[in-house]
């Protein structure tokens, strides 16, 4: 049987994955909350880590504007606790998937960026997760999987679309910028393509290094909003487009976070679907239940 560990297990994409991982009696899954294991103390991780196969690390520090403030916090749990992680497992032969960000791309480009495009963060929490990825490829060459995320909203956590839908009660209309554009990504689907990998790597069909792990197509914030209005039976003429420089933040955001997914192909694995059908899928009877936050 496969032993998993989910580090992280709390939050949003770690309840997706353990619902995920819920459905699959060959595996043994444990769950590690943020309160169960302090990946930034290095003897909790080994302990932890130790006797596992596979470790899915999704803890994070998330606060992107809040590690503009306190870089050297943020990189302590985005890089240095993954440094942790990943001597752990080089140590007792485990594949660790670390999640990483769009945000270690400078977002200037004009087409997806490829999986290896060179890095160039704007920002402390940027610059925190590429100390994570590094970490991962230097210390498990043969046995570390890199996978980038973006504009991740889910059920069971703060996100941008459950932030709108509660906008959506207080106001009449609501200014959403149009400037930014990216891949809106259901937590639960990346959920599902972080299990798949981890399948794939113990097969030995998916070779180690970076993966992204975004839906398909790109849009906007805007654009965004507008659809999850749509599929709520909101009027999406309540959204009215705008400019980033309206809603100045202390972390400079990328302009461009649109990821390319040719890697999946050589694993035998399909990339993750079309961020519109997915959507779609988030807010469907069969999903689980929204909080409105």
């Amino acid at each position: 049987m496969t032993r998993v560990l989910v580090t992280g297990a709390g939050g949003m994409l770690g309840r997706d994955l353990l619902d995920v991982l819920g459905d699959r009696p060959d595996l043994k899954v444990t769950a590690a909350t943020r309160a169960e294991v302090d990946i930034t103390d290095g003897d909790a991780v080994r302990a932890a880590v130790t006797g596992h196969d596979v470790v899915i690390n999704c803890a994070a520090w998330t606060d992107v504007d809040g590690a503009e403030q306190q870089e050297e916090a943020a990189t302590a749990v985005n890089g240095h606790a993954v440094t942790h992680l990943a001597r752990s497992c080089a140590d007792t032969g485990a594949r660790l998937i670390q999640v990483s960000t769009d945000y270690v791309f400078a977002g200037d480009a004009d087409q997806p960026y490829p999986e290896d495009a060179p890095t160039a963060p704007l920002n402390a929490y940027g610059r925190g997760k590429l100390v994570g990825e590094q970490s991962v490829t230097r210390l498990l060459p043969d046995a570390g999987y890199v996978v980038r995320t973006a504009w991740l909203y889910g059920a069971h956590g703060p996100n941008f679309v459950a932030t709108m839908l509660r906008l959506a009660r207080q106001r009449e209309h609501l200014d959403v910028v149009d400037d930014q554009h990216g891949q809106p990504t259901w937590s639960y689907a990346l959920a599902t393509q972080l299990v798949a990998l981890a399948d794939a790597a113990l097969a030995g069909r998916a070779a180690p290094g970076v993966y992204h792990g975004t839906c398909s197509g790109q849009t906007t914030w805007y654009g965004l909003a507008r659809a999850a209005f749509t599929l709520h039976g909101l009027d999406p003429e309540r959204i009215r487009p705008t400019t980033s420089d309206r809603f100045p933040r202390p972390a400079p955001r990328p302009a461009y976070s649109v990821l390319g997914h040719s890697r999946w192909n050589a694993a035998g694995l399909s990339a993750m679907p079309d961020w519109q059908a997915t959507l779609a899928a988030a807010f469907a009877p069969s999903a689980p239940p929204w909080k409105v936050t």
